[in-house]
Parts: structure tokens; C-alpha cells; sequence
């Protein structure tokens, strides 16, 4: 009965104050308290920076109603399906219940609500001339900035930049897998931060550990680990330059931006660097016979996938991996990361039944860092000119497991 009656007053705009229908009143009673609230608003749900409900409450009812009315997120006719009421009502689907949050939302849509309806009565406010640009009440940072500081946005990099590379020590840091068990009665559940899903795994590491050095990005020990600078039981299982140090640096060094303000506007952000959908596999590559000049080098491979109907390569690679050549041993092998053009058949299949390569014929694309280009600059791109060291043509069934790893010889790459 409480939760039917709390949603009567909030479509209803019904009152709980007895402000009655004076927009002023009603401002002076239940917007300007939240405005002068010390506590953040409840748009910290969704937003890590940049935006709070405050930014568009102006000195006066009269004020703050023309702005909203201007940039739209007022809808004169219809008070109940004003947008700012729509954004107020959103919430974190990937976030735990918070009860402090709810309950500030609850206050803030029911205000707002009571605020709009009696301002929407009032037909000569509503007719007023339209407030200057420099008048109207927004965020203090550009709009893509704020929009980029949404959870969601930090999610949807998350799952590109971490959980998209999480086979190379996922196993080691998941609570019941064999590698992890010795670990956890050793260290704790600190150990095993990789959980179910991305939005679960990037709550755990942003609120329950110490991971990520917001001051200094590159000290993050979730880089310093792999990397093994701080000791790691795992061993090294990135070097500074390569794909998964690459891809976590970006997104740590991106949140820490956004945590601390750094972004002041649109050209500030990151650039997207391809139009593709990366999604991490447990199918394992190998090169056999490595030459001696690729040994103890950081060697990428980049895969294409033959294309029957074109009777040619497919434009855009379908899959990469890198990793240090065993010069000892003469070998490289490592899991491989497939990727999709966004937007496309195999994208959706992938998101929906996993990721998987078809049984066919394809080529690798073999580049080998001998200058050590990377390690000097870690966020560099190599030059395929100079790094190229030959293209390989091969069969595969692609079946996962490390006992199931596709493997050619290194004869039979092709020298550029």
C-alpha cells in the first residue's frame, strides 16, 4: 500500500507539504532545500563527475523554470513526462541497491514533480520570452564531457579495455577456479576480483580494493602486478607496450581523469580507436620454430578470415594476440582476442551466444617489436613497414583449451 501511494504522489505531483499550486512556494520549499543540500544528488548513480541535479536549480522558481523550459526538459502540456523528471527516475541497472540514493531520488522526483505541475498552471510564466544562453542553468562542462563520465560509458570501456583481455589472469583471480582455491586461503577473497559479470567485476574493483592509484595511474597496482614490479604469484604476464598493458593503462588512466576533472571539454577525450567490438576467448594460438632475431621480442599477430563469397581476405581483422617469442624455446603461443565490426550479424551473435571462430582458412599478420618500440612508448602503434616480418596462410577448426591450440611453423610465414 506505501509503495502504491508513493507512486500516486510522484505521477500526481500531489503534495506532502501543503505548498499548494504558487510555483514560487512550492520552489521555496522543496527545490531550494536540495539546492542547499551538502549531500550529492541522486544523478551520482549514474554519473561518476561533472553533474548534479543542483546544476540546473537557479536563484528563483521563475528562473530556474525558463531554463528547464528552454533546453527542453519541460513539457509545458504534459508536466508528468518532463525529461528531467525521466533523468531524476533513472537508475544504475549494473549497481547494487543503494538505500541512501533511493531514497534521495524518491525526495528529489517527488519536489520536482509538486515544482513543474505548479508552474504548468501558470500560463503567463509558461509564455515568458526565452532566457540568453549565458542565463541558463547547466553542468560547467560541456555536454560530452558529463556524458562521458556516465558508469555506463566507464562500463562499456571497461568491457573493451579489461574484461575483454581477462583470460590473461582471469583464472588465478576467480573465486572456485582450480588455479585460484591455494591462492585465496593464502591471501583472502581480495584474490579474486574478477566476478560474474564486467558490471559486478568494475563495481568490485572500484569500491572493494586498492587496485587503481587515482593520483598515479601508472603505479596502479593493477598494472604493477601483472607486470610483475610488485610481486605477483602469477609471474609476469604483461610487458609495458603490449595489448594487455595497453588496454588496461587506457582505461585506468581514463577513469582517473574523469575522477579528478581533468577533461574540460569534447577534444580533451579519449579518441575511439576502431570501430570494432573486442570479446575475449581461450583459444590459443602458436607459432613453432621462431627465428633467432624474433627471440625474447614482443611478437602481435593479427588474423584475417577468408571470405568464400568474395573469394578474398574479409577488410577488417578478426582476431589479435601478442606476447613475448620464448627465444629459448623457439615458440610464441597466447590466447587469442576476437573482434567484430560494431553493428554487424556477428557482433549481435557473439554478444548472445559467445564469442567463436567458424572452421576455415586464414591468414596471420606477424609483426615482431625488435627496436622495442612499445617498451619506450608504452601507448605507441608499431609501423608496419619496419615491424612486419611475414604473413602465414593456414587451416583451422579453432577449438578452445590450451590442449587444443592451432599451431603453424614459422617456415611457413612468408618474409616480407
Amino acid at each position: 500500500m506505501h509503495h502504491f501511494f508513493l507512486s500516486f504522489l510522484i505521477l500526481t505531483g500531489a503534495s506532502e507539504t501543503g505548498a499548494g499550486d504558487n510555483p514560487k512556494e512550492v520552489f521555496e520549499k522543496r527545490i531550494l532545500p536540495i539546492f542547499k543540500s551538502p549531500n550529492p544528488s541522486s544523478c551520482t548513480e549514474c554519473h561518476l563527475a561533472n553533474l548534479d541535479i543542483k546544476n540546473y536549480i537557479l536563484s528563483t522558481s521563475e528562473k530556474t523554470f525558463l531554463s528547464m523550459r528552454d533546453q527542453g526538459l519541460v513539457n509545458t502540456k504534459e508536466p508528468e513526462k518532463s525529461r528531467i523528471l525521466k533523468f531524476i527516475s533513472m537508475k544504475d541497472p549494473s549497481s547494487k541497491p543503494n538505500m541512501i540514493l533511493a531514497k534521495t531520488r524518491d525526495e528529489e522526483l517527488r519536489a520536482f514533480s509538486e515544482w513543474i505541475k505548479a508552474c504548468c498552471k501558470d500560463e503567463a510564466l509558461i509564455k515568458m520570452p526565452k532566457l540568453t544562453q549565458e542565463e541558463l542553468g547547466h553542468p560547467e562542462k560541456p555536454i560530452e564531457v558529463v556524458r562521458h563520465a556516465r558508469k555506463d560509458r566507464l562500463l562499456e570501456s571497461f568491457e573493451q579495455n579489461i574484461w575483454a583481455m581477462r583470460f590473461r589472469c582471469m583464472n588465478c583471480h576467480t573465486s572456485g577456479h582450480p588455479d585460484s582455491v591455494k591462492l585465496q586461503k593464502e591471501h583472502g577473497d581480495r584474490v579474486t576480483w574478477f566476478k560474474k559479470t564486467p558490471a559486478e567485476t568494475m563495481d568490485y574493483i572500484l569500491s572493494k580494493t586498492k587496485l587503481i592509484d587515482l593520483e598515479n595511474p601508472e603505479k596502479s597496482l593493477l598494472l604493477l602486478k601483472p607486470l610483475n614490479e610488485v610481486k605477483h604469484g602469477g609471474g609476469k604476464k604483461f610487458i609495458i607496450g603490449d595489448l594487455g598493458y595497453q588496454s588496461f593503462r587506457n582505461w585506468i588512466e581514463d577513469y582517473a581523469r574523469i575522477k579528478g576533472g581533468t577533461y574540460k571539454t569534447a577534444t580533451d577525450l579519449p579518441k575511439q580507436s576502431n570501430n570494432q567490438t573486442q570479446f575475449a576467448t581461450e583459444i590459443w594460438f602458436k607459432i613453432n620454430n621462431t627465428p633467432a632475431d624474433w627471440g625474447d621480442k614482443l611478437l602481435l599477430t593479427t588474423f584475417y578470415m577468408w571470405d568464400e563469397k568474395l573469394g578474398n581476405w574479409e577488410k577488417d581483422p578478426i582476431a589479435v594476440s601478442d606476447r613475448l617469442v620464448w627465444g629459448k624455446g623457439k615458440a610464441w603461443q597466447h590466447t587469442i582476442t576476437v573482434m567484430a565490426p560494431k553493428g554487424s550479424e556477428r557482433e549481435a551473435s557473439w554478444k548472445k551466444s559467445g564469442p567463436s571462430l567458424a572452421p576455415g582458412k586464414y591468414k596471420v599478420v606477424v609483426q615482431v617489436d625488435k627496436e622495442g618500440v612499445l617498451a619506450k612508448a608504452w601507448n605507441a602503434t608499431l609501423d608496419e613497414k619496419t615491424t612486419i616480418v611475414g604473413t602465414g596462410e593456414f587451416n583451422a577448426n579453432w577449438k578452445p583449451g590450451n590442449g587444443a591450440m592451432t599451431a603453424i611453423d614459422a617456415a611457413n610465414i612468408k618474409r616480407q
